[in-house]
């Protein structure tokens, strides 16, 4: 069988429906994109591992016999060939509302951003002054911030509560708004987000987990010590599925717990140039070639092997005469 007569089979078999309805309750279903997703990068991040890398890799179980040791909180161990410590590595995608998050639609906000993050900007020249840089940059390429843009968005909800005596500038924009309905202006911050994302893009992290109390934890973020690596996919904010790297004990910790991971990072900027050239800037945390992270990793962080649970479900292709 071809790819497609085996996934109309699938979806035939599994979900007892036809490959048009089986994709448009796909489309319908955000959370069930997002799934899909979570799933198509771990499985993307055990081949990475195996096939570029030469690990050998196994499947941490999720529900384990007993109290989940908390050191075994990641995907996956691998481990290098003729080596014998185990590392767990976890796996997860960028924060996909961060533009909308950070406000970045409206003028101020996205150029205090890019000052406050004026460090992981490429084209930044330390030698001038960092405000008036920025601002010739939104400028030119995005001029629209300069007239049609110019004027700030608010989110409905924020328009039908504001109330205000002064005559300020916020006052000013929120009154026109109030014309408008939810979906006008929705629609509006969809078409200056999409503006904003034609030429830079951010890549934020998203870590937050439950506090169980088999977790040790003290806030909703991992604790350091969960796994050895994280490996985030950027696939939301670049043309392919990509990884990049860091030790989660040369991230810098929480304000409230210097044993727990923050839950946002930015990690730099994807910049899109006037010819569709793309430039991919990520601080020195972060690495694009595992072997970078793998070499800061200490074997007494490594796990027991005596302590592991396996994940040893597998998956059992389907005969063509099925």
């Amino acid at each position: 069988m071809n790819i497609f007569e085996k996934l109309t089979h699938f979806v035939q078999r599994v979900f007892k429906t036809s490959l048009e309805i089986f994709l448009e309750a796909l489309k319908l279903s955000p959370n069930a994109q997002g799934y899909v997703n979570g799933s198509i990068t771990e499985l993307l991040m055990k081949k990475k591992l195996e096939k570029e890398y030469g690990f050998e890799v196994k499947r941490i179980r999720e529900k384990w016999g007993g109290k989940k040791h908390p050191r075994h909180r990641g995907d996956f161990y691998f481990r290098k060939a003729g080596f014998p410590y185990w590392y767990v590595v976890e796996s997860k995608g960028v924060k996909s509302n961060s533009e909308k998050w950070h406000r970045l639609y409206n003028f101020e906000k996205l150029k205090n951003f890019l000052l406050t993050h004026a460090e992981k900007i490429p084209w930044i020249e330390n030698r001038r002054e960092l405000e008036r840089q920025i601002t010739e940059w939104i400028y030119v390429n995005l001029p629209k911030f300069r007239d049609e843009y110019l004027p700030n968005l608010y989110e409905y909800e924020e328009v039908q509560k504001y109330k205000s005596k002064h005559e300020t500038e916020k006052a000013r924009a929120v009154a026109v708004l109030r014309d408008y309905t939810r979906d006008q202006i929705n629609d509006m911050i969809e078409e200056r987000l999409n503006y904003m994302m034609s030429r830079v893009k951010v890549l934020e992290t998203h870590f937050v987990s439950g506090r169980s109390g088999s977790s040790e934890r003290t806030q909703a973020t991992p604790r350091k010590e969960e796994f050895n690596v994280i490996a985030i996919d950027i696939a939301l904010r670049y043309h392919e599925h990509k990884f990049l790297f860091a030790n989660p004990q040369n991230l810098e910790s929480s304000g409230d717990d210097p044993n727990h991971l923050q839950q946002n990072y930015i990690m730099g900027f994807v910049f899109t140039d006037e010819h569709g050239k793309i430039k991919l800037s990520i601080t020195d945390d972060w690495y694009e070639d595992l072997n970078d992270v793998y070499d800061t990793l200490d074997p007494e962080d490594s796990v027991k092997e005596k302590d592991m649970q396996i994940d040893n479900r597998y998956i059992v292709a389907t005969k063509d005469n099925e």
